[in-house]
């Protein structure tokens, strides 16, 4: 058992503060829920420490998990109907991220100057996305911000899951890649040296590989301070070229072509689009804001301006399946389905259908690329260690040769 301290908010709204002992956190939670009171955060008397949180507030943004726990703490507070002035209080008083504390507090002085909340929210566009506050301004004008925020909880669950997959799986195969790198320039600037005055003096041939090897060590020892620059430079050029247009939509077209990802990303971007084009419906947002929303928050420029082209279509009178048909990255599934759902009147329920589908598609999709990953891996580190045994060991053979 520990000591916790929690904030709470009584039936009157008014906030409460106390201490508990729990075997944990959740336990905690529950004792607090148990006196009849709404818990709004708990904090071990040993979790605290001040550096830490403040290194890791200026370190680091506003993390996925934050931002879904602060909408849950939101949400729930705004249902128990507590105002909301004295919500973003206790927010703010929870906060345990700099970054997130002083943008509540900035919530706080928007809603007391009289702004509403989806103005308030749209002030901190690099925390709120347009999804996020086009939802809460329709909560707001429905009357339903509670069923809203609870739609918003299950959508940025939904993403956040997506994409901690799809990290996962590229993680390992970046760390080989990383370590294959390291492990080639270190042979290239190590063990190579240390042959090349040997074979100078036998006056031997060399082969290819190590006349490579030898041509490569030469340009890094003698031009590394110019290599470097123009690594830079192409560094810096490649990502001010990917932040343009044009550069974003070649790089995010690429990617969808691709043999291995390329799979994983279409779907992903497909369950993003029926899941949130679903709830963006049910929460009363229009159709052709919908699309405006959709092509800001999908996550990739390619299939964003097809939602662009898509909005344009829609707003010369047409329906969404036919100018649908016509975009490059979209799937006969999807396409068929949203037509079933127009035709019908039931378009927010085979989004739904598309979503769950699609959640399970990704799961596979990451899971076979998993797999494939794995041998091409071990087929680059033969490759690599490989070329440096012949490089080293062909004029070795030779010299063998001679001697005999």
């Amino acid at each position: 058992m520990q000591d916790y301290s929690y904030t709470a908010i009584d039936q009157n709204g008014a906030r409460v503060t106390g201490r508990i002992s729990a075997a944990n956190a959740a336990e905690a939670m529950e004792i607090v829920a148990a006196k009849g009171l709404i818990p709004a955060g708990v904090r071990s008397g040993t979790d605290w420490n001040p550096l830490a949180g403040l290194l890791g507030g200026f370190l680091s943004g506003i993390k996925a998990g934050e931002l879904i726990l602060f909408t849950k703490q939101l949400k729930t507070m705004f249902v128990a109907g507590v105002p909301v002035l004295t919500l973003f209080e206790v927010l703010e008083e929870q906060a345990t991220n700099p970054r997130l504390k002083r943008v509540v507090a900035g919530l706080q002085q928007d809603v007391r100057a009289g702004r509403t909340l989806h103005e308030a929210f749209s002030s901190h566009p690099r925390i709120f996305s347009p999804l996020y506050c086009s939802m809460v301004r329709a909560g707001e004008v429905s009357g339903r911000l509670g069923d809203v925020l609870d739609r918003l909880i299950r959508l940025l669950q939904h993403e956040h899951r997506i994409k901690s997959d799809i990290r996962s799986a590229l993680r390992y195969p970046m760390f080989v890649l990383a370590t294959l790198t390291a492990s080639f320039f270190f042979l290239l600037t190590t063990v190579v040296p240390k042959f090349m005055g040997f074979f100078d003096k036998l006056g031997l041939e060399l082969p290819l590989p190590t006349r490579i090897c030898i041509t490569l060590y030469q340009l890094i020892s003698n031009y590394w301070p110019m290599l470097l620059a123009l690594l830079v430079l192409a560094v810096v050029g490649l990502h001010a070229a990917l932040r343009t247009r044009r550069g974003s939509y070649i790089k995010d077209a690429l990617l969808l072509t691709l043999p291995l990802i390329g799979p994983v990303l279409q779907k992903a971007a497909m369950s993003r689009f029926a899941s949130t084009f679903a709830i963006l419906q049910a929460s009363g947002v229009s159709v052709l804001e919908s699309l405006g929303i959709l092509a800001g928050t999908i996550g990739n420029s390619a299939v964003s301006q097809e939602f662009e082209r898509l909005k344009e279509q829609l707003q010369q009178g047409r329906g969404i399946a036919a100018p649908l048909r016509q975009a490059r990255f979209f799937t006969p599934m999807v396409v068929n389905m949203v037509a079933i759902g127009e035709e019908s009147g039931n378009l927010e329920e085979m989004l739904r259908d598309v979503s769950s589908h699609y959640d399970e598609e990704v799961g596979y999709a990451v899971a076979a690329m998993s797999q494939a990953i794995g041998p091409l891996l071990m087929i680059c580190m033969a490759g690599v260690v490989g070329f440096f045994a012949m490089a080293i060991f062909m004029p070795m053979w030779d010299l063998t040769k001679m001697v005999r």
